[in-house]
């Protein structure tokens, strides 16, 4: 169990540096920007334990992003993990409509896979493996209403949020084992200083959250697993052209303390990457 839930706090740092990269990212003038291809390498008692490659292709009518990431180093030796993710979906106005969500990775050898649909707006499982079915609580109906996948919550708040140059944001989210809210809020303009290989300039400050609100381990003290997880992101233009995405962002790890994820590289993404 104690392994367990070292992978799973692994994940959750990938899964809510993840959710920074847009929730707070690109504008709304993003709309008929060329696709962008980010590398951000996440660092912890100073030794890599994460490495993050993220697509972003948004437009007008919809939007598509895969996102991967791997550990690395110490987080390696005793949690190996890579997990791949993607969504595609479209706008009806201000909201999101996902038509598909998938999932697929591996920690210390187990496959796990999930696969989302939606039907009048609403969540479909489709796979889930591991079913989960004795650890974890059930997700009630009721709960899953309304909601999106967590890349197509960060779709949605970058689209509506970031457009008006502030982090201020939420959207209910449901990944097929856990109904958590997404939150964002400014703070203020930051001086981002030199360091190792990664970006530096000048950065709008955002804070960001996840809540998780069902879904939880049997064995888990609930108390402990509702606290939110919590952390902030730096945006700024990483190249001329390109639209705002985080250049650092720090989240708090209950087993490798604070975690800092930099952006290391950023390229316009080609039309051959966008239909692979």
């Amino acid at each position: 169990m104690a392994d367990d839930m070292r992978g799973m706090r692994i994940t959750a740092i990938g899964t809510g540096f993840l959710a920074s990269i847009l929730m707070s990212g690109l504008s709304s003038s993003a709309a008929s920007a060329q696709p962008v291809r980010a590398f951000y390498e996440v660092y912890a008692a100073g030794m890599t334990i994460l490495q993050v490659e993220a697509l972003f292709d948004i437009s007008a009518t919809g939007y598509r992003i895969e996102t991967r990431l791997r550990t690395q180093g110490i987080a390696a030796s005793f949690v190996s993990g890579e997990q791949v993710s993607r969504v595609s979906g479209a706008w009806a106005g201000a909201v999101a409509r996902p038509a598909t969500f998938y999932s697929q990775g591996t920690w210390r050898g187990q496959a796990r896979l999930i696969s989302l649909g939606w039907e009048d707006g609403d969540p479909v499982v489709r796979r889930l493996e591991p079913a989960d079915e004795e650890n974890r609580e059930p997700v009630p109906q009721e709960a899953r209403r309304g909601t999106i996948d967590s890349l197509s919550a960060i779709a949605l708040l970058s689209r509506t949020v970031a457009g008006s140059g502030h982090c201020e944001g939420q959207a209910p989210v449901f990944d097929g084992r856990r109904r958590s809210i997404f939150l964002s809020s400014t703070v203020q303009q930051d001086l981002i200083r030199p360091w190792r290989a990664a970006w530096h300039g000048q950065a709008l400050r955002c804070n960001f959250e996840s809540r998780l609100l069902a879904g939880f381990l049997r064995d888990q003290p609930r108390d402990r697993a509702a606290a939110p997880q919590r952390g902030t992101a730096w945006i700024a233009v990483p190249y001329p052209g390109a639209p705002p995405i985080p250049v650092r962002i720090e989240m708090a790890s209950r087993w490798f303390g604070t975690a800092t994820a930099v952006l290391v590289r950023a390229e316009a993404s080609t039309l051959a990457e966008r239909r692979q």
